[in-house]
This record gives C-alpha cells, sequence and structure tokens, in this order.
C-alpha cells in the first residue's frame, strides 16, 4: 500500500492557505463533525455501535479532533496543515483497534473517505457566501486530502504495530466483556456468554475509573479481576465491587504519577453511568474546578457532578434566577451574590457573615439590606429560595477555574 487513500499523485499545496479560512470554517465544525460521524455510522455498519460506547466516544474524539487541529493549523502554522502528534496518536489507536477487531483497514479508510466526502460537500457549500476563488478552493481541497493521507498513514502504522504485537486473546476477551457492559444490560445472554468465555465473572456490582489520554498502566500491578481498555482516547478501568483501600493501592502501583478519577460503585447494568461521572469528574480537575489529585473520588463530589453536570441548563437557570440583578454593574453583583450567597449557605449574624468575608459589620448590613430590596418576597419562598442557591453554588465551584483557561 504506497497510498493509504488510493491516490497516486501527491498533492501538497503550492502556497500557505490565509488564515481567514480558518475564521470561516470553525463555527462549521460541530454541525461538521455530528455530519461526519453519522454519515460514517450509517454508511459502515461494523461502526454502527451505540454512540455512548467506548467506540463511538472514540470515533466521535476523533473527528471532533482532527476537524478542530486543522483549522488551528490553518490559522497559526505556515505552509499545508499537518496531523499533530494528539491527532497522530488516536489514529494510531484507531488502527489498533480495527488489528484486534481481526479486520483489515478497509473499514478504516472507507471511513476517512466518507470524512473527507463530508467535509467537502460542507466547503462546496459555505464558500459561495464568501467568493471564494476557484484557485484557493483547489488549494484548501488538496490541503484536506493530504491532511486525511497522513491521518490514514498513522492509522496505518497503529494497525501494523499492533499485529506485530497482538494482545493476549485472554486480555481481548476482556476487552470485549468491558465494551459489552458499557454498551448494554448486564443481564443480557450475549454479556453473559462473553463474561463465560473469558472466565470473568460478572460481579453485582463495579466501579470504574476514567484516566487521562496517553495514560501510562502498569499491567502487572493490576488485579487479575480488573478489566482494561487503555488504548482508546479515553482510557478507563472497570473493578469489580467497591473500591477499597486494596484497590486504591492497586491503582496507585499501575499508573503512578497520573490523575483518574473513580465513578459510583453502582449495579453493573449501570456501569456506563459509573464511567461517565468519572469522566465528568476528571474533565473538572482539568477545569481546574476540582483539586488535582492523583485520585478523584466521585464520591466525595455527588453534589459538585450534579450541579454542573448540564452546564447549559444551569446557565438558563441563572438568568432567570438572577435577572433582577442585570441593571447593576458586575462589581455589584458579585458584591451582592458574595454576600447572598454566604447569608444562604450559613444562615449566620450579621456578625458571623462579615468574619466569614473579612467585611465591616455595617458593610454586611447595607448589602443585606440592599438584597431584601432586590428579592424581595421571594428569599420568603423556599422553592425560590433553594433555587438561588442553587445557581450560586453553581456559580462559585465554576469560578474555581483558572482566568487562562490552563491547568
Amino acid at each position: 500500500m504506497t497510498r493509504t487513500l488510493d491516490r497516486e499523485d501527491d498533492l501538497e499545496p503550492a502556497a500557505p492557505l490565509p488564515p481567514r479560512l480558518a475564521r470561516l470554517m470553525r463555527p462549521e465544525l460541530p454541525g461538521l463533525a455530528e455530519e461526519i460521524v453519522t454519515e460514517i455510522r450509517r454508511g459502515i455498519p461494523e461502526y454502527a455501535r451505540p454512540i455512548d460506547g467506548p467506540y463511538g466516544q472514540v470515533l466521535r474524539l476523533s473527528v471532533e479532533q482532527n476537524l478542530a487541529s486543522f483549522v488551528d493549523r490553518i490559522e497559526i502554522a505556515p505552509g499545508a496543515p499537518t496531523v499533530q502528534e494528539g491527532c497522530a496518536t488516536t489514529a494510531r489507536k484507531l488502527g489498533q483497534y480495527e488489528a484486534h477487531e481481526g479486520r483489515s483497514m478497509d473499514l478504516l479508510q472507507a471511513a476517512y473517505r466518507i470524512g473527507g466526502q463530508v467535509a467537502w460537500r460542507r466547503i462546496m457549500r459555505v464558500a459561495p457566501k464568501y467568493d471564494i476563488s476557484s484557485v484557493l478552493m483547489s488549494r484548501l481541497a488538496d490541503a484536506v486530502f493530504v491532511y486525511l493521507d497522513e491521518l490514514a498513514a498513522h492509522s496505518l502504522d497503529g494497525y501494523q504495530r499492533a499485529k506485530a504485537n497482538p494482545i493476549a486473546p485472554l486480555d481481548e476477551k476482556h476487552r470485549k466483556v468491558l465494551r459489552k457492559l458499557l454498551e448494554g444490560p448486564a443481564s443480557g445472554q450475549e454479556t453473559r456468554e462473553l463474561a463465560d468465555d473469558a472466565g470473568w465473572t460478572i460481579p453485582a456490582e463495579v466501579t470504574l475509573v476514567a484516566m487521562e489520554p496517553d495514560c501510562r498502566c502498569v499491567w502487572t500491578a493490576l488485579d487479575e479481576d480488573v478489566l482494561a481498555e487503555l488504548e482508546g482516547a479515553e482510557p478507563h478501568l472497570l473493578i469489580p465491587g467497591p473500591f477499597t483501600t486494596a484497590r486504591r493501592e492497586m491503582l496507585e502501583r499501575a499508573v503512578p504519577g497520573r490523575r483518574v478519577a473513580v465513578g459510583l460503585t453502582v449495579a453493573a447494568a449501570q456501569a456506563a453511568d459509573s464511567l461517565r461521572w468519572a469522566r465528568q469528574a476528571l474533565g473538572l480537575v482539568r477545569e481546574g474546578v476540582l483539586p488535582g489529585d492523583a485520585v478523584t473520588l466521585c464520591e466525595q463530589n455527588m453534589v459538585t457532578l450534579w450541579l454542573l453536570s448540564d452546564p447549559a441548563l444551569v446557565e438558563q437557570l441563572t438568568r432567570r434566577q438572577l435577572s433582577i440583578l442585570d441593571t447593576m454593574t458586575p462589581g455589584q453583583q458579585d458584591r451582592l451574590t458574595e454576600t447572598l450567597r454566604t447569608w444562604l449557605v450559613t444562615r449566620g449574624t450579621t456578625t458571623e457573615i462579615a468574619e466569614r468575608l473579612h467585611l465591616h459589620p455595617q458593610t454586611v448590613r447595607y448589602r443585606m439590606r440592599k438584597i431584601e430590596q432586590t428579592f424581595g418576597k421571594r428569599l420568603d419562598d423556599p422553592e425560590a429560595r433553594f433555587g438561588i442557591e442553587v445557581v450560586l453554588r453553581a456559580m462559585s465551584l465554576w469560578a474555581r477555574r483558572p482566568a487562562d483557561g490552563t491547568r
């Protein structure tokens, strides 16, 4: 295979693409990613697994990551967009998946072609609105397919490496059990048959662990009954039963120096929920909302996970609960909401609130009078008061994120 996408001509853009193209393309990315994933799953039955399962998540993440990287490179890098290491790693892992599934590279090649075709159709629809010249369109087409060639080459590399170093048959059987547990009910006949074939007993309860991408794991440190999926973009483990002290020590040995999040212990049929919560917790750690501990326990952060589980809904609730403050300056809003949140949480006296906020009691009295004037009888209504407190707690949690977005 001399060309991974069967393109005989060596296409290279004649000149750098103008950065303005990136600004035009970026608003299209969310919808385009969704369209590509839909078309791939429709056109390739083998990829039409539950989209919330591990394979579906890797597929979606790969598409989103590749689109964003392609546009970013147009904007910030001279010359033709090239595949960056993060995208290359994900592409290699997709190739590894194909090898572990016992398939050829044909399906993944087809997926790349479908992605390129869908992307180009979108470009053709959008381009006329911005009067993009035919010369620039030609260069952009070249860049798209060269980029896809590079991705496919990385996937082929991962495929060939996996073929050269195959996973032990028993390990692959365990991986199939884990995937099935996360895709469907644990009581299903197919799941029980896979577990029996792997010599693994489906436990009454399980605890899922989310790990950072490219997380190095010491396989020999894992307990024999632990199921592991480490080659995807979002590696994870399944621990039978609760997360005990012994299991924590095992995890610290197996994943040294890396952050992980431990989901709630749930019935085996709810394994996907445990992993979803663990991934949410790990995301909040990366955003700076939760402390960056080596092991983050969902058990200790359930209220935070609940409050921040739907940011868009929290935003809508905030608008409805705090729109009464819109006429104030941002500084005035911050001061009043800080005082109001402290009062709702502590129900303390003026003096106690002043001590907590490091303010003079007279300042707190002034703010409380202003709060009473602004919110009126809503503070006497338990339902309204609870809604306000929920919003203020969520705002306080989001405020922990670093201003520059780094962590």
